[in-house]
């Protein structure tokens, strides 16, 4: 029923959790496609072992020899993919054991929808910080000027919806922003989403992770928002809005990260 696609990269340290978190889903019903993409410590070893270790489960790997990029990686994972949905899991995060329980009945309850994803827990090596709220539980498809209206790692996608769109767009300008992207061609084709009220995800936000907040990734969150008014028909005066990821890259990173904790404490 579901195919959980995964890109792995120099993360060994944080493999393993993140699959037993797959193991122990009160959902049995799926397949993982784990693809490696071209990591320099042991991560696809620590993956063939897992697998080795649990013949049992339905699990794929597959590997780049050099580095390509998350947004070709997924694809890559897509094409093995046989499920009815396909949903995201990072190497470095923690899926809640029910939650592709919970997105599957959200499917049954209404088969109309394309997407089902969740707000998510933050945490650190200290532990929880932050939690995430529902904010709208339909987006509407002018919300995406302002960001990605689905957070993207929590994800369940029907199958049909993500390949009627050709998958992840390739591109310079569309790395870090993948996700936002791909929500913009689904809801040009006329299909929409929902958000579940209660996370089920829990996200790494650590060290790490503020490491790769760059400005050039803004300034294709910049590009991304006005593609949206561009291929959503909206308004032109909503390119206007593009401006703000900018102000936001260049704002010192001590300031946003105080910024971006509070948010969500």
């Amino acid at each position: 029923m579901i195919s959980i696609i995964m890109g792995i990269y120099n993360c060994a340290p944080t493999l393993v959790e993140a699959l037993d978190s797959i193991i122990n889903q009160t959902y049995k019903d799926w397949e993982l496609i784990m693809c490696d993409d071209g990591s320099t410590d042991n991560t696809y070893e620590i993956a063939q072992i897992y697998i080795q270790q649990h013949s049992n489960y339905k699990i794929k790997l597959i590997r780049h020899e050099k580095n390509k990029g998350l947004n070709q990686t997924l694809n890559d994972c897509l094409e093995k993919a046989e499920g009815e949905y396909i949903g995201r899991m990072d190497a470095d995060d923690i899926s809640l054991p029910t939650r592709f329980e919970q997105e599957i009945k959200e499917f049954e309850r209404d088969m109309n929808l394309s997407i089902v994803s969740c707000p998510m827990i933050y945490f650190d090596e200290n532990g929880e910080w932050g939690r995430g709220k529902c904010s709208n539980t339909y987006p509407e498809k002018r919300n995406l000027v302002f960001g990605t209206i689905h957070a993207h790692a929590p994800c369940l996608i029907k199958a049909e919806a993500i390949r009627a769109v050709n998958g992840y767009s390739i591109g310079k300008r569309l790395l870090r922003v993948e996700d936002w992207h791909l929500w913009i061609k689904i809801y040009a084709s006329g299909r929409y989403g929902k958000n579940l009220s209660e996370p089920l995800y829990k996200m790494r936000d650590d060290k790490s992770a503020t490491k790769r907040r760059k400005f050039k990734y803004r300034l294709n969150e910049a590009y991304v928002s006005q593609l949206a008014v561009k291929k959503l028909g909206l308004p032109k005066w909503m390119y206007i809005y593009s401006l703000r990821f900018i102000i936001v890259g260049v704002l010192p990173m001590s300031l946003y990260n105080y910024m971006h904790r509070k948010r969500l404490a």
